[in-house]
């Protein structure tokens, strides 16, 4: 088994709600086990252009996979669960109902057409590194450091944990 962890995010319908249930369908993930998922948290969109930067805020949350999966058959199985729930990719950084993101299998460096690991912003995102530092703190990201030194570098980018009923 290799651990794995993913980041989830949701701003259409009810992002919590959407969340709370792909985080389910995460646990039912063939040859993987859920092992931890972090608090919800209300982020406002990052890195986003001037077109599309009146959006709603993001719900997210990170949760931990211990897998059998190979890294490319489960970002094939993330991009399944998405589908469950709407997810239809158009214009980069638009609206979603959810977004899976394969932030780190094992210590794994991966730089191909369909995957890069450790995901390649994710050293910069404080929706992934709080919740990151919550359920894993002492990681190291490969080639950028601690969790915590880097949410450290984040702290301007707004972030509010929510009760798990948000």
């Amino acid at each position: 088994m290799i651990r794995c962890y993913v980041a989830l995010g949701s701003n259409l319908g009810n992002p919590a709600v959407t969340v709370d249930e792909a985080i389910d369908a995460l646990a039912a993930l063939r040859g993987s086990i859920l092992r931890a998922m972090s608090s919800l948290y209300r982020t406002a969109p990052v890195g986003i252009s001037e077109k599309l930067r009146h959006q709603p805020d993001f719900i997210n949350a990170v949760v931990v996979l211990d897998t059998r999966l190979s890294p490319h058959q489960l970002l094939d199985e993330l991009f399944a669960v998405e589908a469950q729930f709407g997810r239809q990719r158009s214009v980069r950084n638009a609206p979603r109902t959810l977004d899976l993101d394969l932030l780190l299998y094992g210590d794994l460096v991966v730089d191909d057409q369909r995957l890069t690991l450790p995901h390649p912003r994710m050293h910069q995102r404080a929706f992934v590194l709080a919740p990151l530092a919550e359920i894993a703190p002492g990681l190291v990201i490969p080639g950028h450091g601690p969790v915590e030194t880097l949410l450290e570098e984040c702290r301007d980018q707004r972030i509010h944990a929510l009760n798990r009923h948000a």
